[in-house]
């Protein structure tokens, strides 16, 4: 039960769903991942399943690992999987849909996605691209001073609002399974979403840096060394699945809301997105 699986979890039970979650240590809305006979009886017992969990750094997907047979036994009407939209891998900037091949540089996650969807004939894989939502995004990051512009001009990423992740998992419940990009409809550099943050929050970008520059971790490296677009028609198409924020500007907006509405309500004019 990670950021966007609680997300999904918050809305469901406020529609009535009742809804059981798994963390390292439980709690009293969670069961600890290892209580093998209280996972596999919450298993056996549902009529959705959802792993959110990513492959481990040996590259095995622990709940296929341990729970994989509980999950093929269930009588569950819907599967789900949060898979990642870097198993399509570099695009040198150009569009990607389900159809290209699974082909990324983490070994481990593309087996997870390909397995997951082996599993049975009611898997749904969701493929996610960056995700940011209410206290995770751009507007904490310039806060915190941690924020980066990075002088890549050419460099595309997508990105998806926790909120349409949700709303993607709900309509899929009525929709056929298979597989999924859920990600909003502007890909963009970085930068963009870094300065439109900076805007809203009257401050100044960062400045701008070559990668030698900005020191950054292996992980932060490791994003800027994938440039693609990721297309959402399918889900469009086949879920009626529309993303509430459609760009970083509606999802930014609705997040600054949350954290600091009095800043949001007097956003500078130069927040406009015809200006960025």
């Amino acid at each position: 039960m990670g950021y966007s699986a609680s997300y999904l979890a918050a809305k469901l039970r406020g529609r009535g769903w009742r809804v059981t979650g798994t963390r390292r240590t439980g709690d009293e809305l969670h069961i600890a991942f290892d209580d093998d006979a209280a996972v596999r009886a919450a298993l056996a017992g549902a009529s959705h399943i959802l792993s959110s969990v990513p492959p481990e750094r040996s590259g095995d997907d622990p709940v296929m690992k341990r729970y994989g047979d509980a999950i093929t036994g269930a009588g569950a009407l819907w599967t789900g999987y949060f898979s990642s939209t870097g198993v399509y891998g570099d695009a040198a900037g150009a569009w990607v849909d389900e159809s290209a091949p699974v082909k990324g540089r983490r070994a481990g996650r593309n087996a997870a996605d390909l397995a997951w969807q082996a599993l049975n004939k009611r898997v749904r894989i969701f493929r996610l691209p960056g995700i940011y939502g209410p206290g995770r995004s751009a507007l904490e990051r310039v806060t915190e001073g941690k924020a980066h512009r990075i002088d890549l001009p050419d460099q595309i990423f997508s990105r998806v609002h926790v909120g349409d992740i949700a709303s993607g998992i709900i309509a899929s419940f009525d929709g056929p399974p298979g597989v999924y990009n859920l990600s909003d409809d502007l890909p963009c550099g970085q930068n963009a979403v870094t300065e439109y943050a900076a805007a809203l929050l009257g401050r100044e970008p960062p400045p701008m840096q070559s990668l030698t520059e900005a020191q950054l971790s292996p992980m932060a490296l490791a994003f800027y060394a994938e440039n693609r677009r990721v297309a959402n028609g399918k889900a469009k198409r086949l879920l009626g699945w529309q993303p509430l924020y459609p760009t970083y500007r509606e999802g930014l907006r609705a997040c600054m809301e949350i954290s600091n509405p009095a800043i949001a309500s007097a956003a500078p004019a130069a927040a406009n997105p015809d200006q960025i």
